[in-house]
């Protein structure tokens, strides 16, 4: 029975896995000049596939979570792995639920300009620290990076936006609502 399981729960992954969109990443390394970095000073990175017809208006941006580091030697552990690094960053990530860009999937938002933001500075976008300690060479800059991916977006089309849907995505994702007018 075990192994009935394991079989069912692996073929639900893979064919999960086949419904998915694949999105390439976005990696902004001009945001460096502005000190919008990663932990290890990596540029910041985000995956958007662009909506279509009456979704064009309209945004879905879903924040990665990951957790605040609460010591040096996790914020460095960090630094070498996909929520500290956007070297690490999947090159493509997998669009499913809400990001996925068909009704039968994603009744509500599937034509909107739908965008997963890498989360990779430690502190859920908020560290605007503007020092580098020269012993451990962590960058906390949060804000910078939401900031630089916005102003990023808004050249892509978010200035034309009528409706903005953002997630910030932890374990139980929240979706706050934002219509411009």
């Amino acid at each position: 029975m075990a192994t009935f399981l394991v079989v069912l729960t692996l073929l639900a992954i893979l064919v999960g896995a086949e419904d998915g969109l694949k999105v390439k990443i976005t990696i902004l390394e001009n945001a460096i000049a502005e000190g919008a970095v990663c932990l290890d000073g990596s540029p910041p990175a985000y995956y958007l596939d662009k909506g279509f017809d009456s979704g064009l208006p309209n945004w879905i941006i879903m924040l990665d979570g990951g957790g605040w580091c609460s010591t040096i030697i996790e914020c460095q552990n960090r630094s070498t792995s996909k929520i500290g690094s956007s070297t690490e960053m999947d090159k493509h990530s997998t669009f499913t639920g809400v990001l996925h860009n068909t009704p039968q999937q994603n009744p509500d938002f599937y034509n909107w300009n739908r965008v997963r933001v890498g989360y990779c500075d430690g502190s859920s976008f908020t560290g605007d620290v503007q020092e580098v300690d020269p012993e451990n060479k962590l960058f906390y800059r949060g804000a910078r990076i939401f900031k630089a991916v916005m102003e990023d977006l808004w050249i892509k089309g978010m200035q034309n936006a009528k409706n903005v849907r953002s997630i910030i995505y932890y374990t139980t994702p929240t979706i706050h609502y934002y219509t411009f007018q």
